[in-house]
């Protein structure tokens, strides 16, 4: 902690990032988090965006099926302020350090029966399979492993988490509801639909690195199809300068969707720098991509465009959602490009109307065949609740 201290100081100079909850972070307890004597508690942890879109069914679920106070912690801002929203503000507060100081605190404030916690990924699994003998000691303290495939089952007692205590549950990402649509949907879609603008190409959840190949493929585009419209949202805030500093060096035709107000869009880029309306706009869509998937990221999730029954186009670098994307590549629901072959896939799709709409709908079938993970996941943590 102590030698990656000036990093941590950087980024919250820089962006702000960490800023916010420090004081929670380092184990301070808001008052309103304090239960009443005799009260029973769950905590259920989620990362970010996605994960707390990801347990809100989950948490609707226990809340239905038991008594229990449910409270969600996240680790980032923007996951914060969705939570707060969704869960109210008397039940959600950051993620503690992982410090005993910091830790200790919690425990004895919310004394949770239960603790919901993440996943392991592709990256982290190598490491933990390296010194599984450790592991396998700091793994006998979980009581549960609830795993997504049957593959992750195989890893989790790989590194020692022992057969008898793992299930498979299923991903609670298929369960998330399309969101419902905020004004700016309607309104861009009679925008784009009133000047004979098309086809429209949104790129979502875009990191470091991969604006430029997209809006480099952009431009192919408009070679063919002069009035197509691509909608890009970068997947963090901070980044919202940046991609406008680039269209603008790259003299692309923009605005920002925080000032547009119904300017035509053929032959333009709407920049999304704004929070919480990407996964509503995806229906707007004739392909979407999904980002973090060009560059060594790890991809993010497809399953926001697949609601929508859009044809879905990623990068090479999907290790974060292996097994959603597997199974899609395995029904022919996503098409998967490296940034060489990208404009020649955007141009493939585009120029055949039923390919295109043949992949939508596969990826909208697929998706709807994985639904019931949340009432599985339930059922599970509230048989282990009757053991404690």
């Amino acid at each position: 902690m102590l030698v990656s201290l000036p990093y941590w100081l950087i980024q919250m100079a820089r962006h702000g990032k960490y800023r916010r909850g420090l004081a929670e972070r380092l184990g301070r307890v808001p008052a309103q988090l304090r239960l009443p004597e005799g009260q029973r508690a769950i905590w259920v942890h989620a990362v970010s965006v996605g994960e707390v879109l990801a347990v809100a069914g989950l948490v609707e679920e226990l809340r239905r099926r038991s008594e229990h106070r449910i409270f969600i912690s996240t680790t980032t801002d923007t996951g914060q302020a969705l939570a707060r929203s969704r869960f109210g503000e008397g039940n959600v507060f950051y993620f503690p350090m992982d410090f005993g100081f910091a830790i200790r605190p919690y425990l004895r404030a919310l004394r949770p029966e239960v603790v919901v916690i993440a996943r392991i990924s592709d990256r982290s699994w190598p490491r933990y399979r390296r010194f599984r003998g450790l592991m396998r000691r700091l793994l006998e303290n979980v009581d549960l492993f609830l795993a997504q495939t049957p593959e992750d089952a195989k890893r989790l007692d790989d590194i020692g988490a022992g057969a008898e205590r793992v299930r498979i549950s299923g991903n609670l990402k298929f369960d998330i509801p399309a969101p419902v649509p905020p004004a700016v949907v309607e309104s861009l879609r009679a925008s784009i639909s009133g000047c004979g603008a098309g086809p429209v190409l949104v790129c979502g959840s875009t990191v470091e690195g991969e604006e430029a190949l997209l809006l480099k493929a952009f431009e192919n585009i408009l070679v063919q199809y002069a009035r197509a419209v691509m909608i890009l949202a970068p997947r963090h805030p901070e980044r919202f300068p940046a991609a406008a500093a680039l269209l603008e060096r790259m003299s692309i035709r923009f605005w920002r969707r925080s000032v547009w107000s119904g300017e035509p869009l053929a032959g333009a880029v709407l920049l999304l720098d704004t929070i919480g309306e990407l996964a509503a706009l995806y229906a707007l869509a004739d392909i979407a991509f999904v980002g973090g998937s060009l560059v060594q990221r790890g991809g993010h999730n497809i399953i926001e465009p697949a609601q929508y029954g859009v044809a879905i186009v990623v990068g090479k670098h999907t290790e974060n959602f292996r097994d959603i994307v597997s199974l899609f590549r395995s029904r022919d629901a996503v098409r998967v490009a490296g940034p060489a072959e990208l404009p020649l896939v955007f141009l493939e799709l585009l120029a055949n109307n039923e390919e295109r709409v043949g992949l939508g709908q596969r990826a909208g079938e697929t998706m709807r065949s994985q639904i019931g993970a949340t009432s599985r996941t339930a059922g599970e943590l509230l048989k282990l609740l009757a053991r404690v």
